[in-house]
């Protein structure tokens, strides 16, 4: 928190000087673009500095999420930068259990017969912004439990992610990630599972378990996209199993995208 306050405060007093001198006419250059020159500069700098100084503390905590009696649940996961690893395997009266470095904090709320929690940096939202990415960022590993339906909900900048899904039952996913590495392996035995995806300069890939039909469609830029055609021919619009339709288990994909690249298998 210290090198953080250190940091906004040298931020603020060269945008100050800036218009100063603007205001002064001892400049004239276009001041608001150099403004945020100067914010460039300065988040630059933040994110080496981070690097030189090392990580910021990795002492971990223990999470435990108690079910109290719902019958299925809703995980928002708010990550930011750092490493995010999400299983099954936690106890039969839990929703949630987990390792976290790096700060965590969260929020529970019960709808019904469905328990709501929410997960975000202890300091979020400056937790999860480009000065924090040198330093080693969070460093948190979930099991959730695979006797429900959950609706897990991601969003990460600059991390590296691996969602081994396979054995829960996801009932929806919904993922967005920044300058990423993400990989996910979706649900074998859920029944139906949408799956919402929007990347931006990532690596995804999506794997789908053998005996689960899938549909997919894409809205893509500039990403690289490689589909398993032998799987999931295309038709039209979409890549899509011949036996969709009549499959016990399958997951409905769309992915929106960016600079980066695509894998479903």
């Amino acid at each position: 928190m210290r090198r953080s306050g250190l940091f906004w405060g040298i931020l603020l007093l060269l945008i100050g000087l800036l218009l100063l001198l603007n205001n002064l006419d001892l400049i004239t250059v276009d001041v608001w673009s150099a403004v945020w020159a100067v914010v460039l500069i300065a988040l630059g700098i933040g994110i080496l500095w981070g690097i030189v100084l090392g990580p910021g503390s990795l002492e971990g905590e223990e999470l435990t999420i108690p079910l109290g009696g719902a019958a299925s649940g809703r995980v928002q996961v708010k990550h930011g930068a750092g490493r995010l690893r999400v299983s099954a395997g936690a106890p039969p009266d839990t929703l949630l259990v987990g390792s976290c470095s790096g700060g965590i904090s969260h929020r529970t709320r019960s709808k019904g017969n469905e328990l709501d929690v929410e997960l975000s940096p202890r300091d979020f939202p400056y937790g999860m912004a480009p000065w924090n990415w040198g330093r080693g960022g969070l460093r948190w590993s979930f099991r959730l439990n695979d006797q429900i339906p959950v609706v897990l909900a991601v969003e990460t900048g600059a991390s590296d992610v691996r969602l081994d899904l396979t054995e829960l039952r996801i009932s929806d996913l919904q993922l967005q990630t920044g300058a990423s590495s993400v990989s996910v392996d979706l649900p074998a035995r859920a029944g139906r599972t949408r799956v919402r995806v929007e990347a931006g300069a990532a690596s995804v890939s999506l794997r789908v378990p053998p005996d689960v039909a899938a549909r997919v469609r894409l809205e893509s830029a500039l990403a690289s996209v490689e589909v398993d055609r032998n799987r999931f021919p295309r038709t039209g619009d979409v890549y899509l199993s011949s036996d969709y339709d009549t499959a016990q288990n399958k997951v409905d994909i769309k992915v929106e995208a960016g600079v980066g690249s695509l894998r479903v298998s």
